[in-house]
């Protein structure tokens, strides 16, 4: 008995998937380097390398501090794509 899989929820989960997965360290980075610029303008500090270890710093802090949001999201998918799999192709 074959069961059928509705193909557009599956694809609107992997996309708020994705975006639950990359926006954390995107506007941690997004944000230092906002406060960089800013700090550029008011200095007037022209210095082109000073936004990357910043934004290296934000977006490892926002890994560090939402890395087990990010794995039980990934989890969570994982088990209902492997549940999706075995209910539509298993015996």
């Amino acid at each position: 008995m074959h069961h059928t899989v509705d193909i557009h929820e599956i694809l609107r989960e992997t996309l708020i998937v994705a975006v639950k997965m990359g926006a954390p360290s995107l506007l941690a980075s997004l944000c230092a380097g906002m406060l960089v610029s800013l700090f550029q303008a008011m200095t007037q500090v022209s210095e082109a390398t000073l936004s990357f270890v910043p934004k290296f710093v934000a977006a490892m802090g926002a890994l560090l501090l939402t890395g087990s949001f990010m794995y039980s999201t990934l989890h969570t998918y994982a088990h209902t794509i492997f549940d999706q799999m075995v209910m539509v192709g298993g015996s």
